[in-house]
């Protein structure tokens, strides 16, 4: 008997030993896996908030690609009266200052002053110009969607632009220009959320702070002439 009880004393006291041995964590290791789960929750965390900026980013571009193709759609419908629609100077790239202006959609030193006037056309196109100017520049200002009684249906600060360029007018079999076939430019900008480039075309240009915050989308087309 007393062989056993030695000898579970022998074992209890190596078991202590090991323990004693092995000790624990010192407050230097402790502290530096502190700062290396910190730096790397740190890291997920700007991750994380580049990747909800680029996707706000990327909604405001596919909600102004939306208006883009909306405005030149309606075009296309008041082809009659189209001519009332060319309220920009000129979207393209120009040294005149006023170039770009006026625009509609957000408010700013140079919108569109409306309800507008349309003489194109018969009273009955006219207006239907008219109403499609003043329906444009609601869906800029985010009439389509609303958030606690706010507008919420388009990028942040969206405007609209619509120019005419009579130098790109066909020609008839004289080589004289016909008037109404030239180029309509149409550019919707809006305020960009972080420094990209400053866009070479013109709409609400230095109204968003540092032109490098400006994004803008474009489509130019020409509209048949029937007559």
């Amino acid at each position: 008997m007393k062989s056993f009880f030695k000898s579970s004393d022998k074992r209890s006291n190596r078991w202590l030993n090991r323990r004693a041995n092995q000790g624990g964590f010192s407050m230097m290791e402790v502290l530096i896996t502190m700062l290396i789960v910190s730096v790397g929750l740190l890291g997920v965390s700007r991750l994380l908030a580049r990747a909800h900026l680029a996707e706000m980013e990327s909604y405001q571009r596919v909600q102004a690609l939306i208006l883009l193709t909306d405005i030149v759609d309606r075009l296309k419908i008041n082809s009659v009266a189209v001519s009332c629609f060319a309220f920009t100077t000129g979207t393209t790239a120009s040294t005149t200052p006023e170039v770009g202006t006026p625009y509609i959609g957000a408010v700013g030193p140079d919108s569109m002053a409306l309800p507008t006037s349309c003489t194109a056309s018969v009273a009955a196109y006219n207006t239907q110009a008219i109403d499609t100017i003043n329906a444009l520049d609601s869906l800029l200002k985010g009439a389509a969607e609303s958030s606690g009684g706010v507008q919420a249906g388009a990028m942040i600060g969206a405007r609209g632009c619509i120019s005419y360029d009579s130098s790109s007018e066909l020609l008839d079999g004289l080589g004289v220009a016909i008037s109404g076939t030239g180029e309509y430019t149409v550019t919707v900008a809006w305020q960009g959320l972080s420094d990209t480039f400053a866009p070479t075309l013109n709409c609400g240009n230095d109204l968003y702070g540092d032109e490098k915050r400006r994004r803008v989308v474009s489509n130019t087309l020409r509209l048949a002439n029937l007559d």
